[in-house]
């Protein structure tokens, strides 16, 4: 039987920087928290890249204690033109 793969949130990468650096955190300290690298929270926050994963975008938004009004987009950053 085929799989579906698991669904992944589309995150805001300029409202994850700004609650970032308002709880005064580095993109090291998040990405530790969160599970993931350092690069990749850049990557998110430049968007370059969007979309999380369910396990570590709950992380994601536990470490920044926001919601998802907050962090999630419906915007694809590669769309923009």
């Amino acid at each position: 039987m085929h799989q579906v793969p698991p669904p992944t949130f589309r995150v805001d990468g300029a409202a994850l920087r700004t609650r970032r650096m308002q709880l005064g955190q580095s993109t090291t300290e998040l990405a530790t928290a969160t599970g993931v690298s350092d690069s990749y929270i850049r990557k998110l926050e430049g968007g370059t890249r969007c979309r999380m994963r369910p396990r570590h975008y709950t992380a994601l938004r536990a470490a920044l204690r926001t919601t998802d009004t907050d962090l999630l987009t419906t915007e694809d950053p590669q769309e923009r033109t």
